[in-house]
């Protein structure tokens, strides 16, 4: 299972980048948001962790090239939109067949049915932008939005408002956090705090996951459970 925690670990991810970590960044960053298949990929750990990475003395505490933090905040959205884009275009241009396939390790149709459900409770302007806050979500709710016939258009307005305010506002909270770590402290404060951030990006999906198995039992219980037998 070592190379699954690498996969979401975004510190692995930008040390084996190397000096290519920033277009490393914007590269997983557009996988992430426009193919099903990344939706394994970090996302909100990463993006804070480019951020508090963006500092030169943290970065240099790790032994890696800084990031660009100009270049993220201009680059890092672009792919974020565009990724988003090509996964509604995607679901326009397929339909449900893009979602015909058995599952696996990396592609389970429950994710589906949750991007489809968080789309129908939350309508589609609320759903694409707060969809960027949830990991795998995010991923299955852009081509989700096409095959439900979203326009693309609207798509695209709420999906740069959304896209905008998750990829700016998790890397300036990075490179805020990097600016008031002495490199010293590094592997005290940044190591745990992207950890933790990970976790916290993961209890929606846990969430999710309680409220499906209570949701499942509610049906399961007998219509005459209350009755008592004489």
């Amino acid at each position: 299972m070592d190379w699954l925690w690498n996969l979401l670990d975004p510190t692995w991810w930008l040390t084996i980048l190397g000096a290519f970590a920033t277009v490393g960044v914007l590269a997983i960053i557009f996988a992430e948001t426009g193919l099903l298949l990344g939706f394994f990929l970090p996302g909100d750990s990463l993006l804070v962790a480019a951020g508090i990475f963006s500092s030169v003395s943290v970065a240099q505490g790790m032994n890696i090239e800084p990031l660009s933090l100009p270049v993220l905040l201009i680059g890092t959205p672009l792919c974020a939109i565009a990724g988003a884009q090509l996964g509604h275009f995607l679901g326009a241009r397929f339909g449900r067949k893009l979602f015909e396939k058995p599952d696996s390790r990396l592609f389970k149709r429950e994710h589906v049915v949750r991007a489809e459900e968080f789309f129908e409770k939350f309508g589609p302007a609320k759903a694409v932008i707060l969809a960027r806050f949830v990991p795998i979500v995010r991923t299955f709710m852009n081509p989700v939005a096409g095959v439900l016939e979203m326009p693309a258009k609207r798509f695209f307005l709420w999906n740069v408002i959304g896209g905008v305010v998750w990829v700016e506002g998790l890397l300036l909270l990075g490179h805020f956090l990097g600016s008031k770590v002495e490199p010293k402290q590094i592997d005290r404060y940044i190591l745990p705090g992207v950890f933790l951030i990970v976790l916290i990006s993961l209890i929606p999906i846990f969430a999710e996951f309680v409220k499906g198995r209570r949701a499942a039992k509610a049906v399961a219980v007998p219509s005459g459970k209350h009755h008592r037998v004489p």
